[in-house]
């Protein structure tokens, strides 16, 4: 048997959870994924994963042998790229960001590795979640604060602005607040999760930190509804920059307290360490560290 793509499957299906997500993630069919892992059990002489039909686990054995099939997958592809570094990249590669950051930062960067290696097939999962690229099947992570902690790097990109942001519309009705304890007295979307005990800590001119009071009348999983009911006058609240700086250009929306300053929120670009990563995955990285340190320059220039 082909002791080497076997291995390759068993650590997808790990990574994945299941043997259909692997199955899709390979392209074959999930019988033949099934197969290839009965065989390779048959042929180390031990059980690696303990089946039913509600998950699935690794044995003692199996965790052991998935740690040391990452190590031998990335060693065989460190040597093929030694014997030809003219090899593109190819494969998939899942990588896990934010809403935001993910559509408006990590696209244009995803598009440009693309037009750099057309054999690539990329797989973008966004959400607002936090997603460790060792444990949850996915090979590069993009996370916003604290990067916590866990068997991967924590590579730091930068800070991605939030400003407080209105509508002329909403001002025009509404006044515009002159001071953080103004808030209470105005609408307040939010994006869910965040201000949670609604107060938006705010940095003076004099790095001092304000805890404003708000009253919170909206709140939304995902920026765009947040934006659409901002931009419709119905309340003032939090945007990040790169989703609103158009909007901020065109006077559809104005900057809010400029003496004051929303804390950014820190940017990491997570991967496993460099043992465990494959050919690809280390491409991957070192192309987007570079494209995305860029882009969150810019967004400061601007």
């Amino acid at each position: 048997m082909d002791l080497l793509a076997a291995m390759r499957i068993y650590v997808r299906v790990v990574e994945r959870g299941s043997m259909s997500a692997a199955a899709r993630d390979i392209g074959i069919g999930q019988p033949a994924v099934s197969e290839r892992i009965e065989r390779l059990e048959a042929h180390l002489g031990t059980r690696l994963l303990r089946r039913n039909t509600r998950r699935m686990s690794m044995t003692d054995s199996g965790a052991l042998f998935y740690e040391r099939s990452k190590v031998v997958i990335s060693a065989a592809d460190l040597a093929l790229a030694v014997v030809d570094e003219r090899v593109g990249l190819k494969g998939l590669i899942r990588i896990a960001a934010p809403f935001g950051v993910g559509e408006e930062i990590l696209m244009p960067a995803l598009l440009k590795l693309r037009a750099t290696h057309p054999d690539l097939n990329i797989e973008l999962v966004l959400n607002d979640r936090v997603v460790d690229p060792v444990t949850e099947g996915v090979d590069i992570s993009l996370r916003l604060g604290d990067p916590g902690e866990g068997d991967f790097v924590a590579h730091p990109l930068g800070d991605v602005r939030r400003i407080l942001v209105a509508s002329p519309e909403y001002l025009v009705r509404n006044s515009t607040p002159a001071s953080p304890d103004d808030l209470i007295h105005h609408a307040f979307a939010r994006v869910s999760g965040l201000f949670n005990d609604s107060r938006l800590p705010l940095i003076s001119q004099h790095n001092q930190i304000v805890n404003a009071r708000l009253n919170v009348v909206f709140s939304a999983n995902h920026w765009r509804p947040l934006y659409t009911f901002l931009m419709a006058g119905e309340a003032l609240g939090v945007l990040q920059y790169q989703v609103c700086q158009q909007a901020l250009k065109n006077d559809q929306l104005v900057a809010l307290l400029p003496e004051y300053t929303v804390p950014p929120f820190s940017a990491f670009l997570l991967y496993p360490p460099i043992n465990k990563a494959s050919r690809e995955v280390s491409a991957c990285v070192a192309f987007l560290k570079g494209a995305l340190a860029e882009s969150f320059q810019d967004l400061y220039e601007k």
